[in-house]
């Protein structure tokens, strides 16, 4: 059946506006060519479009640089203002943008692990000045920023998110502030809409769209930091699971740590292998130390950069040996033929280490899978909880314009 004139207006409008997202501006002749339609039908919805605010005229081309073919388009980027915050348990970083995703204004803030606001067993009363400092800090970045109002703000954090109700689940290993950011952001910000999505998801969003897997709708993503964890991608889309935990692979049960790990704790699972205090300790036994790094870098990224630049093999080896227990776990289930090592350890071993872990999993698993290094690190969280919440915002805002 033949789509509706509104169905195939709100249709075209939105081909439009990912267009000129992806490609910058575009003239009217432009986007006759790249969408196929008529010239008419062009026309209608450039009219259309500008009339909603959504683009504008942002400059001429050609040779003669006049005339209507010469107007070049594009979206209004200042039309809304988004944040994004990486929120990790001793740091918060916020980044506030326009539509486009163009940086504005950045900030971070670090978390002292000797503050009471930070302990997991303190009421929700003694909570606040931890919440409330992360609070104003987005604040102040967005006034820096110039951004009168946010429109969204997107969180990627430590933990479960109920997959029915978005929320951040109580876990008694993350500081009880955490739960309350989104209630207090959305009590401050009562016009801004508040998005909150698990660390790793988020950053396998990024790696997958700016990072090592651009070119895999399918993968897991291993985060390698101060803790493990892992998302998994199938079908260009990340999957939370049942109850949220889906990745939760620190609790995996692995040879090596000695014991188990219980509901209450991963002490005895793969992070007891692949952790950074782990990784920190398995150096010791080679006669490495981490020194300093940048921010708040897990010391075990610092150790492994070390090692690279030593040619500590024998270390090298000893660590791959370890990620790749994990990671055959994973393939064993799931067969993504791909895993990115990520994380800030995952970024710092690069392709060596990446190496060393896709020779030892051919020997542990017939599953062939590729093993890829971070191209990301880190960063990844912040990026990917800008992109997801950019990506809402726009479904909002690009809706179909009648």
């Amino acid at each position: 059946m033949p789509a509706s004139p509104s169905t195939a207006r709100a249709i075209n409008d939105r081909l439009a506006l990912r267009l000129l997202q992806d490609e910058g501006p575009l003239t009217a002749g432009q986007l006759k060519e790249l969408t196929g339609l008529s010239r008419p039908t062009v026309a209608d919805l450039v009219e259309r479009l500008q009339g909603s605010g959504l683009i504008q005229v942002v400059g001429e081309t050609g040779a003669d640089r006049r005339g209507p073919n010469a107007r070049l388009y594009g979206i209004v980027a200042d039309r809304a203002h988004l944040a994004a915050l990486d929120v990790r348990t001793s740091s918060v970083s916020v980044v506030v943008t326009d539509l486009l995703g163009v940086p504005l204004a950045e900030a971070s803030l670090p978390m002292r692990a000797d503050d009471p606001a930070t302990d997991t067993c303190v009421t929700a009363a003694a909570t606040e000045p931890a919440v409330e400092r992360a609070a104003a800090l987005l604040e102040r970045t967005a006034r820096r920023a110039g951004a009168t109002r946010l429109h969204s703000v997107g969180i990627g954090a430590p933990g479960l998110i109920d997959p029915v109700t978005g929320e951040l689940r109580d876990s008694a290993k993350l500081p009880a502030w955490h739960r309350r950011l989104v209630p207090v952001l959305q009590q401050r910000l009562p016009a801004t809409t508040v998005h909150i999505e698990n660390e790793t998801n988020v950053a396998a969003v990024a790696e997958r769209r700016e990072g090592a897997a651009r070119d895999r709708d399918t993968f897991v993503l291993l985060w390698l930091g101060h803790g493990v964890g892992a998302a998994v991608v199938l079908d260009g889309r990340p999957r939370r699971g049942a109850s949220g935990g889906a990745g939760e692979i620190g609790f995996l049960p692995v040879p090596g740590t000695g014991t188990l790990p219980s509901a209450t704790g991963c002490e005895g699972g793969f992070h007891a292998l692949a952790g950074s205090a782990a990784i920190l300790a398995l150096a010791g036994e080679y006669g490495l130390a981490a020194g300093d790094g940048p921010g708040h870098e897990p010391p075990g990224a610092v150790v492994v950069r070390a090692a690279l630049a030593a040619g500590a093999g024998s270390f090298l080896d000893a660590l791959a040996e370890r990620v790749a227990l994990g990671v055959a776990a994973v393939t064993a289930v799931l067969d993504p033929g791909c895993v990115v090592l990520g994380g800030e350890i995952g970024h710092a071993g690069g392709p060596a280490l990446a190496a060393r872990v896709e020779a030892r999993l051919t020997a542990l698993s017939p599953l062939r899978t590729e093993v890829r290094a971070s191209t990301l690190g880190g960063a990844a969280v912040l990026r990917g909880a800008l992109l997801t919440v950019r990506d809402k915002a726009q479904d909002e805002l690009f809706a179909p314009t009648r």
